[in-house]
């Protein structure tokens, strides 16, 4: 296929989503992750939280969650009585599955008197067994608002450690990381900055320790493109996922944005493509459907968040 035959049949497909849409009563959510094709379909795009919240708020009778697993489980815990389809059955977070509900459980028996804090990214029966979720934009407010003095943070490790310096609560993290972020290392920064002398470095709070000690700002996505949109004409070397790269040069098109590394592509975030959302919205599958006695636990969870 040609490359103008395919755009057309991009075109074809897109035309019929909207109709679809349309059709089913349907909303698009899409991670900043996704492929900018999808990116460009989406009714809203965010990262964890504002997706979290606009799956709590949202009229629609079905939402489309264009992510991964972890993220559809959260809209459909928030929403019940909505259809949430993930167009990519298979997409999973790899670090939401180094813990399980199991070993929340054991942290308890071990550390009685801590409060258990899950990042989003983790299934929804992590967070039936966590006293309040977080994401990487909230994850200090979140833990500075416990009574506790103890806090077992799973799954992720640099996030866990990056909220420790702003709190004087022991923070017990589980040994999960993000394998797209946990691959940066200074070297990366240095060499990105040879490049691009003048750029700020804006890196994601999941990346290690030593990767955050040489960056310029500690982000989350959606703080990666206010930050870049408010001071335009500046240039930036942007630590995290690369399909944030597009997100940044449509919303900001006056700021200079650089990869900190090529190799940072969550390939899960990459299995949903225009046929599979055209799929999903054509037959309302694959759905996605909590167990409600892990349901009403980890809603408990979430909305403790979302009221911060």
């Amino acid at each position: 296929m040609d490359r103008h035959t395919a755009q057309l049949e991009n075109d074809r497909i897109v035309q019929d989503i909207l109709r679809l849409k349309e059709e089913r009563g349907a909303t698009i959510l899409a991670h900043n992750y996704q492929l900018p094709e999808v990116q460009d379909i989406a009714d809203l795009l965010g990262d964890s939280l504002e997706l979290a919240r606009a799956a709590a708020s949202l009229d629609s009778r079905v939402i489309v969650f264009c992510g991964v697993n972890f993220m559809a489980e959260t809209a459909a815990i928030l929403s019940p009585d909505k259809t949430v389809l993930l167009p990519a059955g298979d997409a999973c977070c790899p670090m939401a599955e180094m813990i399980t509900a199991e070993e929340v459980r054991s942290l308890r028996e071990r550390f009685p008197d801590a409060a258990v804090v899950c990042y989003v990214n983790t299934t929804a029966g992590v967070k039936a067994e966590s006293d309040i979720c977080c994401t990487s934009a909230n994850a200090v407010e979140v833990v500075r608002s416990l009574d506790e003095e103890q806090v077992i943070f799973v799954p992720d490790r640099n996030l866990a450690r990056y909220v420790a310096r702003f709190t004087d609560k022991e923070i017990l993290p589980w040994e999960g990381y993000c394998y797209v972020h946990d691959q940066y290392t200074p070297e990366d920064v240095r060499r990105a900055k040879a490049l691009h002398p003048d750029a700020e470095v804006l890196v994601h709070p999941e990346c290690r320790p030593e990767v955050i000690d040489l960056a310029d700002y500690v982000y989350s996505t959606s703080g990666m493109t206010r930050h870049a949109c408010s001071n335009p004409g500046k240039e930036y070397i942007i630590g995290t996922e690369v399909g944030m790269l597009h997100r940044l040069y449509r919303e900001c098109p006056a700021a200079a944005c650089h990869p900190l590394s090529e190799r940072a592509v969550c390939y899960n975030m990459k299995k949903t493509d225009l046929a599979k959302v055209h799929a999903a919205l054509a037959t309302l599958k694959p759905g996605v459907v909590v167990p409600e006695e892990v349901a009403v636990r980890a809603r408990a969870a979430i909305e403790r968040m979302l009221a911060l």
